[in-house]
């Protein structure tokens, strides 16, 4: 069957060939137009996009409501997973307040168990800090309190995070405080968990060494030192840093306070032990004393004689009655 002439497929065709062409033409001029580099050019090119991207917004909506979906999305996302973390944290936080609530009830039992009393007069008095020394021998700072405020040498000086040093030099309104990076600074301490006691000696540095440990490889670096109240210096149980290994393999302690800002100092008010008056009673007693008086001699033959005397005589003495 033969096609009809008047078929729109025979005019569709060259049609679609020239619009294709037209589209071709036009986007290569438009190309050339973008390449070529003349101020006129470039003011054609202005004029042009002044004319018709303002008109064109219509047609980037949709984009831009795509963008601001996936933006969203993505928010979202990021939201969920810091949601995840933070109940996991949560989750941690609670895990961790059970444990210390289980902590205090058993350190309140050990206390009541072991019948122990905390000294509630060990207070403190609170200092500013007005100058240091500037000499790399000797690390000491002065404090705006003195012996009107009833400070004594020798009663230890904390900052807001651990131990600083003790008092060494009392004026009626100042008192100069030695710092443990002192190389005159010595101060018994123990490190936990081991319990191994130690001596801190200062060497003017940041990090004074732990000297005179019972067994160094009970001691591991990040251990915690305290003061252990030995020899009545300080009181025990004050911070003082955890253990670092120095540059030349000896063991020492990274202080907890923050020696770069000392603008405030706690004097801790200690009390002094006991005066001992009997030093003697320190002591064991002899054993001897302990045995009692020496028992009385055992009786012979002449006691014997002695006791018959005795007797005869009381004898007699009765009958002579």
């Amino acid at each position: 069957m033969a096609r009809n002439s008047t078929d729109p497929e025979e005019f569709h065709r060259p049609l679609r060939r020239v619009l294709v062409g037209l589209l071709v033409l036009f986007m290569i001029g438009l190309f050339a137009l973008w390449r070529i580099d003349s101020p006129r050019v470039e003011r054609f090119r202005a004029a042009l996009i002044d004319r018709f991207v303002p008109s064109m917004q219509w047609a980037m909506a949709p984009v831009t409501w795509a963008a601001g979906v996936v933006d969203d999305f993505q928010s979202y996302s990021r939201l969920l997973a810091q949601n995840q973390q933070l109940r996991e944290e949560l989750k941690q936080m609670r895990q961790w307040k059970e444990a210390a609530l289980q902590l205090s009830q058993t350190n309140a039992r050990l206390l009541d168990l072991n019948q122990v009393r905390l000294d509630p007069r060990l207070t403190h008095v609170t200092g500013v800090v007005m100058a240091d020394s500037g000499s790399p021998f000797r690390q000491s700072v002065l404090l705006n309190v003195g012996a009107r405020d009833g400070i004594l040498d020798g009663w230890a000086t904390m900052d807001g995070l651990g131990l600083v040093g003790r008092i060494s030099g009392v004026g009626e309104k100042t008192a100069r405080v030695i710092l443990l990076t002192d190389s005159n600074s010595r101060v018994p301490v123990v490190v936990q968990p081991s319990g191994q006691k130690a001596i801190l000696s200062g060497d003017n540095g940041d990090l004074p060494p732990l000297d005179f440990l019972e067994d160094q490889t009970e001691v591991r670096p990040g251990d915690q030192v305290f003061s252990s109240g030995d020899g009545g210096v300080f009181p025990a149980g004050l911070l003082v840093g955890s253990v670092v290994l120095g540059t030349d393999k000896r063991l020492r302690v990274a202080l907890a306070a923050d020696y770069q800002r000392l603008e405030f100092l706690r004097v801790l008010r200690s009390h002094g032990l006991e005066a001992i008056t009997d030093q003697g009673a320190l002591l064991a007693p002899d054993p001897a004393e302990m045995q009692g008086p020496p028992a009385p001699p055992a009786l012979t033959s002449g006691g014997s004689n002695s006791a018959g005397s005795y007797s005869a005589g009381g004898r007699s003495g009765h009958g002579h009655d």
